[in-house]
């Protein structure tokens, strides 16, 4: 993408001073950046200030500079000076920035070149956080009882860094070059990150403390990167609804068509957001991380290792499966969750409440620890050894999770008027799997019964959001109007959220109309 850069690098020669020319060291360097690069005012921390003078003379007065011209919410006020290093450097060196999606579920870290706009590493991990509870209430819960909100912005800094660090390793860089980083995710965990009390979140009316954060430094918030890196908290709309969808939103281009389009973010949290140019309605539901792996007895990330497709043969109920990096497998990712249930449902291992069919002849169903389950591959086939399958408390999370993300699109379009079947395109945002198998997302109810060719998957969203924004300030503005912009829809107001979750917790809908393509399936 093209780049409009707030970050400049600018190599400075300067002149000694001497018994006649006896200028302090920082009036020298402010005088040489006004005159060598047309940088008028520039604002210094007291650290920076301890180095000038080291710095300048162990570069013998040649130095570079690295400023950021330019603060969202101070687009007027002087360029701040991030770092000060001796001598020159390459004009081709990478200047590192990284982006960053805090996800309920999952952290993800894009390292940037900010020169280049080039993404050199990517990297993903589960939220530490998650061991203190699954969903955004009970963590919030959580962090409001004795030190719980130090904890819980402990373990959201640990994923972070580790992340950091890991992606820098890749690159042979040191994670205090890093200069920019901006961040998204929703609103509960840019509170938690920054150490904001959320218990406002989750209390009526749900209001956050914040939506739109200030500038902050890499010092202030606790990351490893450059102590004088500008971090950039990307704005959110409301308690529900925060940057990992108003950067979804602007990596989707949704603010820019003219098609009525439904963009829906399948995550923990199941925000989705209707609209064109011209309108933009969003609502948020909990849908819980079963999709990308969490909650579910051999669920994981979609990493080497996992299984991303199944097949099952209708006469023998025997499984094919495909693997992500064709290795032997370790777990089912989110997209082969998906797969799973709707072949199972489809050959009729499972009923429409979910439930296994124990009479079927084969050795594939059993009991297990938590009940039925169906055994996916057994032991002598995986690389841990063990048996992947998939139990009935696997089943009730995901139907819980998709019945979650049903409920909340169709009673978001019933609210604004927008009949499902006029939407022209729906944009699929998450981080589940490289792919999804529409086919199969609208067999379990998924996903809305219409033409194929009006899906798309587009992946970690957020990310890209972020990643955008790290780029491009116009981009940044851009999600700070997006966020301005979206009406806000409250689905806990009243019963019509509940009544459609209840009625979407069977395969595919309680009501088999609504998926005429599912219907003549089961029929045939």
């Amino acid at each position: 993408p093209q780049t409009a850069q707030t970050i400049r690098r600018i190599a400075l020669t300067l002149p000694p001073p001497s018994l006649d020319d006896q200028t302090d060291d920082w009036s020298r360097l402010q005088t040489a950046l006004r005159r060598q690069a047309g940088i008028a005012e520039v604002q210094i921390s007291l650290p920076l200030l301890r180095r000038i003078g080291p710095v300048l003379r162990e570069g013998d007065w040649r130095v570079t500079v690295i400023l950021d011209t330019m603060a969202w919410d101070c687009p007027g006020c002087p360029a701040r000076l991030i770092d000060l290093r001796p001598g020159h450097e390459p004009e081709d060196a990478p200047l590192w920035g990284a982006a960053v999606d805090v996800g309920t579920t999952t952290v993800t870290v894009w390292l940037v070149d900010l020169l280049t706009g080039q993404v050199r590493a990517q990297v993903a991990e589960y939220n530490r956080q998650i061991t203190r509870g699954e969903d955004i209430i009970s963590r919030i819960i959580y962090a409001s009882k004795n030190n719980g909100g130090e904890e819980m912005r402990a373990l959201a800094l640990e994923t972070i860094n580790e992340l950091l660090d890991r992606a820098c390793k890749r690159v042979r860089a040191r994670p205090e070059e890093i200069v920019k980083v901006t961040v998204a995710g929703n609103s509960t965990m840019m509170h938690l990150l920054l150490g904001i009390p959320a218990e406002s979140i989750r209390l009526t009316p749900f209001v956050t403390v914040v939506n739109h954060v200030p500038t902050l430094r890499a010092q202030e918030v606790g990351l490893v990167t450059h102590p004088e890196a500008t971090v950039d908290c990307l704005p959110g709309v409301a308690s529900y609804v925060g940057a990992d969808i108003t950067a979804g939103v602007l990596a989707a281009g949704l603010d820019e068509t003219d098609q009525v389009t439904l963009f829906m973010d399948i995550g923990t949290n199941g925000e989705t957001v209707l609209g064109t140019r011209d309108w933009l309605v969003t609502c948020a539901c909990s849908a819980g991380p079963a999709f990308e792996g969490a909650g579910v007895l051999h669920g994981m990330r979609a990493t080497r290792g996992a299984i991303e497709e199944v097949w099952i043969n209708s006469q023998t109920y025997e499984p094919t499966y495909r693997v992500i990096g064709n290795v032997p497998p370790r777990g089912l990712c989110g997209s082969g969750l998906i797969s799973l249930l709707a072949e199972l449902f489809l050959t009729g291992v499972l009923d429409r409440r979910g439930n296994f069919n124990e009479s079927l002849d084969t050795p594939r169903i059993r009991k297990g620890a938590h009940g039925l389950e169906y055994v996916v591959a057994w032991g002598e086939e995986t690389a841990t050894g063990r048996e992947i399958v998939l139990t009935r408390v696997d089943v009730d999370n995901l139907m819980r999770a998709k019945a979650a993300i049903y409920a909340g699109f169709t009673v978001l379009a019933d609210q604004v008027g927008v009949p499902l079947e006029t939407v022209e395109q729906v944009l699929i945002g998450g981080a589940f799997g490289k792919y999804i198998n529409v086919e199969k997302a609208v067999e379990i109810g998924l996903l809305p019964d219409m033409p194929w060719d009006r899906f798309e998957f587009l992946g970690n969203t957020s990310v890209r959001g972020a990643y955008l924004a790290l780029l491009d300030w116009q981009a940044r503005r851009r999600i700070k109007e997006i966020a301005a912009r979206m009406t806000y829809i409250e689905l806990s107001a009243d019963n019509t959220f509940y009544e459609a979750f209840m009625s979407a917790l069977f395969l595919p809908h309680t009501e088999l109309s609504r998926f005429p393509t599912v219907e003549a399936a089961l029929g045939g």
